[in-house]
């Protein structure tokens, strides 16, 4: 049976999305679930900034790092590097469609080329002393996904893979942006069960188009893991369940004002590193949809975070702006 830790829930890793800022505040409203940062691409990790792009706040654990990258030298490095800051995981992106990423040959066309991957698995796992995990597709273009998801399984389990998360959507390079490419090609969870129950001792998980934590339960009756992306970005709240429903911890009620100091302090810190109040505040926009205040709660966020001198004072206004009473229908 696989070492894998139980991950019986994580949030996707997504550009310009999940950055240390968003990972903190997801933190605050789940203890237990998995944070994965943004792709960062191997060749920055061993000619960058290693603190930018590799730091984060020891609240954050368990957290992964997602590297992009094709080639096996390259990624051992970087996986080294990576292994100074202490991550829970390393994951390879094997599924990211954009542009950006066919260009440098890496993401969701890696998917034609299952024996690289295994090649580039087994290049990370070799260094490093934490799980190496692998993020793809069901397929690409015009691939079968019953072939082209088992062929990959196949060749980084023989690698020595310690988990798979599967978004279950072809990726389609050609004809499809990176964003349609996110809603139009169809998902097919029941390709992924069927993974599962291929490979019963490899933790799989999946990924595609969960909006809440119900349909989350239901996945975990055929598979060991749920990544929610979108959804848990730009309605942050329903995150404040999951210990509860996920992880069954009794207690795990969230304390709003607790979590509203913890960014107003967090956002200070930033601040007094050089950075803006509206890098913090850009991640907290989704909280509260649906409960009484939220629509006056994003307007100050959106309209005073951005101004020259904002201060944390400006988060405990918009908190101020949420009805309490709405607040545990909100969790």
């Amino acid at each position: 049976m696989s070492s894998y830790p139980s991950h019986r829930f994580s949030i996707a890793p997504m550009m310009d999305w999940t950055d240390r800022h968003c990972r903190f505040l997801h933190r605050q409203l789940t203890r237990k679930a998995l944070l994965y940062t943004e792709m960062v691409v191997a060749d920055g990790i061993i000619h960058g900034d290693r603190q930018r792009l590799l730091g984060y706040d020891e609240c954050e654990h368990p957290v992964a790092l997602q590297v992009g990258g094709s080639e096996p030298d390259k990624l051992a490095e970087a996986v080294r590097i990576a292994g100074e800051f202490g991550y829970d995981e390393i994951n390879l992106n094997v599924g990211c469609p954009s542009d950006r990423v066919q260009s440098g040959a890496f993401g969701a066309c890696l998917m034609r080329e299952p024996d690289l991957v295994a090649r580039c698995v087994a290049a990370m796992k070799a260094v490093s002393d934490v799980p190496v995990t692998v993020k793809c597709r069901i397929g690409v273009d015009d691939q079968d996904p019953e072939i082209a998801l088992s062929d990959l399984a196949t060749a980084v389990v023989d690698a020595g893979v310690d988990a798979l998360w599967v978004h279950a959507r072809k990726a389609w390079l050609e004809g499809l942006s990176p964003k349609e490419n996110r809603d139009i090609p169809p998902l097919d969870y029941q390709r992924v069960y069927r993974l599962k129950q291929d490979y019963p001792n490899l933790f799989i998980g999946i990924n595609g188009g969960v909006t809440d934590l119900n349909q989350a339960v239901e996945h975990l009756n055929h598979v060991d893991g749920v990544m929610l992306g979108r959804a848990a970005y730009h309605n942050a709240s329903l995150l404040a369940g999951v210990d509860r429903e996920i992880y069954g911890v009794d207690g795990a009620e969230v304390d709003w004002a607790a979590i509203c100091a913890a960014m107003m302090t967090h956002a200070e810190g930033h601040l007094a590193s050089g950075g803006r109040l509206n890098h913090v505040t850009r991640h907290m926009v989704g909280l509260f949809q649906g409960v009484r205040g939220a629509r006056r709660f994003r307007q100050i966020l959106s309209a005073e975070a951005v101004r020259p001198g904002a201060g944390p004072d400006v988060i405990a206004a918009a908190f101020e702006a949420i009805d309490l009473a709405d607040l545990t229908a909100a969790a």
